[in-house]
């Protein structure tokens, strides 16, 4: 592992890394079956009144849970922690689906979300704005915190990643790392 204030490189056992990379997957798979244990009441889902042209958000959705759980997994991995403030990475993860946009696990979600809405769901105003509101909580939590953390733990790197990788929008190509920073991880 990197420490960019001493400028030591101390080597990680794999036995180390396997075991945060299981807690990553563990503590993102209990906060996905948290979820979907309380959104469908939430929503108003209904397995069996959906009509058999909205399976086709079923696509999108199994997509979106997909890029969510590989984002878990690059948190264990590479970044050598959990998405839970807890125990956050100690590695900025610029790999994978993080080359591309700053929060693919966020919008893996929402897009896996949208997608089983679609299918299962039946909109009302007041799902909709909950919905809304959630987008906007989630926006605001990562403008007023994570962000001023990981800018605080990782300082130029995470500037640099931040000044070629947008918030939302995905790129179209990767972004390569070109300088040699400690923390970033490629």
């Amino acid at each position: 592992m990197a420490n960019t204030q001493t400028g030591c490189v101390r080597r990680e056992s794999s036995g180390a890394q396997w075991l945060t990379t299981i807690a990553s997957l563990l503590v993102g798979s209990g906060f996905l079956a948290l979820w979907f244990w309380l959104l469908p009441s939430w929503f108003g889902f209904r397995v069996a009144s959906a009509p058999s042209w909205r399976w086709i958000a079923a696509v999108p959705s199994a997509l979106g849970f997909a890029v969510a759980i590989r984002c878990m997994w690059d948190f264990g991995h590479t970044g050598r922690g959990t998405p839970a403030p807890f125990a956050p990475p100690q590695r900025l993860v610029v790999v994978g689906f993080y080359r591309y946009v700053r929060n693919p696990m966020y919008l893996g979600f929402f897009t896996g979300w949208i997608g089983l809405w679609i299918v299962f769901g039946h909109a009302n105003w007041s799902v909709i704005a909950g919905a809304a509101a959630a987008v906007y909580g989630t926006t605001l939590f990562v403008r007023l915190y994570e962000e001023p953390h990981l800018r605080k733990i990782f300082g130029a790197d995470y500037d640099e990643y931040c000044q070629h990788v947008r918030r939302w929008l995905p790129r179209w190509h990767a972004w390569e790392q070109r300088t040699t920073g400690l923390t970033a991880v490629r």
